[in-house]
């Protein structure tokens, strides 16, 4: 409470409405596979659109190399043409791909490599230009007992102590390295040789530090760095300066010198020194198995495959395309279940083309937290240029986000087009549906007049409760948006006023959910309930802090089977 100090009037604030509650995003997708390049570990990356894939993963891979690893890059294609928005990207790489590689020992201590593993590295040129990022002319020579010579110069800025210095009259030119740097004077770790005043309104005497400008080349992707340094105290010094780079990593630990770093480099004093990477290997298909897409928990941030999306609290919906792998789709699905927060769409192996072999592949799943999708979709492959068949999971992770933000999580998302799809690998007709369907396998199928679309909405689970898609998001959507927006609940006071607001805010949250047509029933009473007090919790549970809050609520389910009875009536006299 405030203090009252002295009589007067006093004016206090305090919250007793609801607080506002946003739903979370429903739509966001995390994907794993292989691709050209891009960082491998770590925190997954974003992506919002299909030219950003590109550029930092590449573009399509070759069945001839990558065989059935090769189909990130076309998923992650048909998730945004089929109306995905945003998605984060782990890569994997084979055990034996390494990275494209520059070294120049035998000069000095300067090591460049690409950015991450692959033969996309050797393609990396690099220019280096010499370059200055400062000058000025001496205009006085002090000596300084038990100091030496102080160089006093018409502007110390830009003067940094380590700096490489080059002093030139216009004929011959003499280096030295700044000691110590004051307002107006320099001091160097050599004296000058040679007489540098120069008092001319335009100087012919000029001293200037010694830089490099580095452009680093990949294919179409350009990146510039100016005035880097080998000075290692400078803020410019490279490694630091070039760590911003996509492209390439740079390590350098120079002894201090008084060459130009252009010269250490190449061994010239002036030009463009050019240098190629090389050693970069995409690894070999043998080397990839069910360890490589689950990934490694090497700890925070250094996660890899699967496991790096721990670390990501914004992806609600999880594909890992092409690979049917039994080892790692159970990966993704336990990876869902055990935070409760994402949804996974898997692929079937694409030669199970018989009833009974899909089954035989559907059995290894039970769980409402994934859903099977077959047969594979065709769809132009502009690096073969030509059609081929392509796993449906990317373009379904589209039609997810597609039906999320045109209806709502809790629309099922089925009776949907598929988009950029010519065909499907294979056809199943009504009668061998009526067999798929009950089981969890949601079939791609083609309708005259009507194009491919997505004719099921079925989870892999037995539970009956949860065999609908839209109903298990949809309580994953409101759990997820119930605990990001009541974290100000935490160390209030657990008493009655308390449990007032927060009734009042889940209240109105689930009323705009009903009124957006998500849960069923005619009146916000029907649709949901939300008990918080002394009937759901003890006093043993107040006590310790504990504040329980039970929610009911009645999901909308989908007209699978929309029956319409037709009966004749006769005239009647």
């Amino acid at each position: 409470m405030a203090e009252y100090l002295s009589p007067g009037v006093y004016v206090e604030e305090f919250d007793s409405a609801s607080v506002p509650m946003e739903g979370v995003s429903t739509s966001t997708t995390g994907f794993v596979g292989l691709a050209e390049r891009g960082p491998v570990g770590g925190l997954p990356t974003l992506i919002t659109n299909y030219s950003e894939f590109t550029r930092k993963f590449g573009g399509f891979l070759s069945e001839s190399q990558f065989g059935e690893y090769r189909y990130l890059g076309y998923a992650v294609h048909q998730y945004f043409v089929n109306g995905g928005a945003r998605c984060y990207i782990s890569r994997v790489v084979p055990e034996n791909a390494k990275i494209a590689t520059f070294s120049q020992e035998e000069r000095l201590n300067f090591n460049v490599q690409a950015k991450n593993p692959g033969a996309w590295g050797n393609k990396i040129n690099i220019t280096f230009v010499p370059a200055s990022k400062a000058k000025t002319q001496v205009l006085e020579v002090t000596t300084v007992e038990g100091a030496g010579k102080k160089y006093k110069v018409k502007n110390s800025a830009g003067f940094q102590v380590g700096d490489v210095v080059a002093f030139t009259d216009g004929q011959q030119k003499e280096y030295n390295v700044v000691k110590a740097v004051e307002e107006g004077l320099l001091q160097f770790e050599e004296d000058f040789d040679v007489d540098v005043i120069d008092t001319q309104l335009l100087p012919t005497k000029v001293l200037v530090t010694c830089e490099l400008n580095v452009e680093v080349k990949c294919l179409d992707v350009i990146e510039a760095f100016d005035n880097v340094s080998f000075n290692v105290n400078a803020s410019n010094f490279i490694s630091n300066v070039m760590s911003k780079s996509e492209l390439v990593e740079v390590t350098a630990s120079t002894e201090p010198s008084n060459i130009h770093p252009y010269q250490l480099l190449s061994g010239e004093d002036s030009g463009k020194y050019r240098i190629m990477l090389s050693g970069g290997s995409d690894g070999t298909m043998d080397q990839v198995d069910s360890a490589v897409f689950v990934g490694f928990d090497k700890g925070l941030g250094q996660r890899t495959g699967l496991q790096s999306f721990v670390d990501n609290t914004e992806v609600s919906i999880m594909a890992i395309p092409g690979i049917t792998d039994p080892n790692v789709q159970l990966s993704l699905v336990a990876h869902c279940e055990n935070l409760g927060s994402r949804f996974a769409i898997l692929d079937c192996p694409r030669e199970k083309k018989t009833v009974t072999d899909i089954m035989t592949h559907k059995d290894i799943i039970d769980s409402q937290y994934a859903a099977l999708y077959h047969p594979w979709i065709i769809t132009y492959d502009a690096l073969a240029k030509k059609n081929s068949a392509m796993p449906p999971s990317g373009a379904v992770a589209g039609i997810f986000a597609r039906t999320d933000q045109a209806r709502g999580v809790h629309k099922a998302p089925a009776n949907e087009t598929v988009r950029g799809c010519v065909g499907l690998d294979c056809q199943y007709n009504a009668g061998e549906q009526g067999i798929l369907n009950p089981k969890g396998v949601n079939l791609i199928r083609s309708f005259q007049g009507q194009g491919i679309r997505v004719w099921g909405a079925r989870t892999c689970s037995s539970n009956k409760l949860w065999k609908y898609i839209n109903v298990r998001r949809l309580f994953i959507f409101l759990e997820e948006s119930i605990k990001a927006n009541t974290n100000w609940v935490v160390f209030e006071p657990n008493q009655q006023i308390l449990w007032a607001r927060v009734k009042r805010t889940i209240d109105n949250f689930l009323t705009n959910v009903w009124r957006n047509g998500a849960l069923a029933g005619a009146t916000p009473e029907e649709a949901f309930f939300v008990d918080i007090g002394h009937n759901t919790m003890t006093q043993d549970d107040i006590d310790n802090g504990r504040l329980i809050c039970v929610i009911g609520v009645a999901a909308v389910t989908p007209a699978e089977f929309v029956i319409f009875r037709i009966t004749q009536k006769t005239n009647e006299q």
